[in-house]
This record gives C-alpha cells, sequence and structure tokens, in this order.
C-alpha cells in the first residue's frame, strides 16, 4: 500500500494531512503549500501564462497541467481540489472563468467571459445535513480541441463537448456536445450541425 492510499485508509491521518494542506473551512491551499509543492509538482508548459490576478486554489494531491502558449486570464479561479485540472496548449481562459476540476480542456480552446466549469455536485439526499457538510459527486467535464465558449457560459459535471464545437452566450450546457456543433439555450440544444458533405453548417429543425 502506497502512502496516498495509507493516508486514505486511516480518518485520523487523514484529516491531519488536510489541515496542513488546507486551512479550516477554506477552499484555498497554506502558503507554504502554494509557494514550495505546487511548482514542485504541477507542470507549466513553454510560453504559459496565468495572470498576477488570478486565484489558484490548487492541492498537491491532484494535477494541474497548463499547456504550452496557454494563457488563464484575471480574476479567474481553478480549482483541483477534487479532480484534476488539465489544459492543453494554445488554450485562452477568458477574464472571470471558474474552473473546478476533474476538468480536461483540449488544445486551441477560447473561453470567452465568467464561464463557469463544475465537475462536482454536491449531496442534497439527507435533509438532516446541509449540502455543504454531504459528500461531494464528481464527474470529468471534457472539452475537446478547437471549442469555443461564449460568454456567460455554464458547463455542468460530466458533459463532453467535441470538437470544434461552440457554445453560445449564457448556454447552460447539460448534455454531451457533439463534434462541429453549435449549441445555445437554458437547457442547451443542438442549433447547427456542420455537414462534411455538403461543408455548410446547417440549421437543426427543432
Amino acid at each position: 500500500m502506497g502512502l496516498k492510499e495509507k493516508i486514505k485508509s486511516n480518518e485520523k491521518l487523514k484529516k491531519l494531512v488536510l489541515w496542513m494542506l488546507i486551512p479550516r473551512n477554506q477552499a484555498r491551499p497554506r502558503l507554504w503549500v502554494k509557494w514550495f509543492v505546487n511548482p514542485l509538482k504541477h507542470k507549466k508548459g513553454k510560453g504559459s501564462l496565468v495572470r498576477r490576478r488570478t486565484r489558484m486554489d490548487l492541492m498537491p494531491f491532484n494535477n494541474f497541467v497548463l499547456g504550452k502558449d496557454s494563457t488563464i486570464e484575471d480574476f479567474s479561479t481553478v480549482n483541483n481540489g477534487v479532480g484534476d485540472v488539465i489544459i492543453g496548449n494554445r488554450t485562452r481562459i477568458g477574464m472571470a472563468n471558474v474552473l473546478i476540476g476533474p476538468v480536461s480542456i483540449g488544445d486551441d480552446v477560447m473561453f470567452a467571459q465568467n464561464v463557469v466549469l463544475s465537475g462536482l455536485n454536491h449531496g442534497y439526499e439527507d435533509i438532516n445535513l446541509p449540502p455543504s457538510l454531504q459528500k461531494v459527486e464528481t464527474k470529468p467535464i471534457k472539452i475537446e480541441d478547437q471549442v469555443w465558449v461564449g460568454a456567460n457560459a455554464v458547463i455542468t459535471a460530466g458533459v463532453t463537448v467535441g470538437k470544434h464545437s461552440i457554445v453560445a452566450a449564457g448556454c447552460v450546457v447539460v448534455k454531451d456536445v457533439p463534434p462541429y456543433a453549435i449549441v445555445g439555450g437554458n437547457p442547451g440544444r443542438i442549433l447547427k450541425q456542420y455537414n462534411h458533405e455538403t461543408k455548410i453548417w446547417e440549421r437543426i429543425k427543432k
């Protein structure tokens, strides 16, 4: 049994380690983790940039990867506390975005402003406990290469957005989007689909 498994299997040890890494009732790591541990654990590609006003709530027990020539703009929040956050090459995460893992984003992706991706949901079934004290459920979000996500869009846990698809501004995506599609609305529905035979973006009839 490895060290990670030993910690997980011992509740007291697990609580102690978490206390050492994260202040009580907080979602961000302690400064010593941010300054000395995360730089050794997490990976940033050549030419990548995280703006100074970005909040990076990164824990060493999950992964964070930012590909080469990719940027995370100011006022964004990135949290890998319950799952990895992986960002590909030449991808731009726009201002005031929120990424909560598990999230995987491909190459050449564009996110506009105020986009939210959260790979977790809080439990609520036990009415004797507030949702904040119930177990979280995680389902990975996958954004494939060349996707463009408009401002104020929300992509929910477990969703895959296919290659070269477009998520319209304000869309709430609750189910998978196929490659080469345009999705909009709340809940999101496919508005157009690219036809590789006619080479035209064809409108989907209601």
